[in-house]
């Protein structure tokens, strides 16, 4: 990928395939996110970033150059970018990254987008010094988060971050997997350091009633 590409123009380099449901096995499908965003807004697609990542900004805890993976319709890199940060938002579904480019175009903001493997960063060509997460590894499978996890190790800078928003063993109600303080400490055991994990909240379509509890990890890659 070029400096000089078309900002908001959408770039090819991998689908993720993936199976049936969310659990240790299977990762959600793509196809059912492609259903989700074809049938409307799903709950997660709010109208702004959500606002923990907005505070992680606002401290200075995300800068350099983001990789925004699950970018969804776009809406955190598009955040970032409006605060003057160079990023690259990807998402396995061609919908939302079609989306997110179209919310761009009038903002007139330098974010990118590709349609992406979470786990294939490598094939990016682009290192990053910071990767958020909001939303995405919740969604895969034991393996598929392994992969994940050894992707982003690869394409991040030493002493870059990872910034982990999830659901936590305590939310309620339909949704992704569940990842518990212990699981986030275990998949991060080799190359990383576990920094912080506090208690968060996904803002979702609905309001307050509908926001389920989190986790949100931040995580250094050494």
């Amino acid at each position: 990928m070029t400096g000089d590409q078309d900002a908001t123009r959408p770039t090819s380099f991998h689908t993720v395939e993936a199976g049936g449901g969310a659990n240790a096995a299977e990762s959600i499908p793509v196809s059912r996110f492609d259903q989700a965003y074809a049938a409307g807004s799903p709950p997660w697609d709010i109208d702004g970033p959500q606002p923990d990542f907005v505070r992680l900004v606002e401290t200075g805890a995300i800068g350099g150059r983001v990789l925004d993976v699950g970018c969804g319709t776009g809406e955190h890199a598009l955040y970032f970018a409006s605060r003057g940060i160079a990023v690259l938002g990807i998402d396995a579904s061609a919908i939302a990254i079609e989306r997110a480019v179209e919310k761009g175009r009038p903002r007139g903001l330098a974010a990118r987008f590709a349609i992406g493997d979470i786990e294939a960063l490598d094939e990016l060509g682009e290192s990053f010094d910071t990767i958020t997460d909001s939303g995405c590894l919740h969604t895969l499978s034991d393996e598929a988060m392994a992969r994940a996890i050894s992707s982003a190790h690869a394409v991040l800078t030493p002493g870059g971050m990872y910034w982990l928003m999830c659901f936590n063993e305590h939310a309620i109600g339909p949704g992704p997997r569940r990842i518990t303080r212990d699981r986030i400490a275990a998949l991060f055991a080799d190359g990383w350091k576990v920094t912080s994990i506090e208690p968060a909240r996904f803002k979702l379509v609905g309001g307050d009633a509908f926001s389920p509890t989190a986790w949100l990890a931040g995580i250094q890659r050494l």
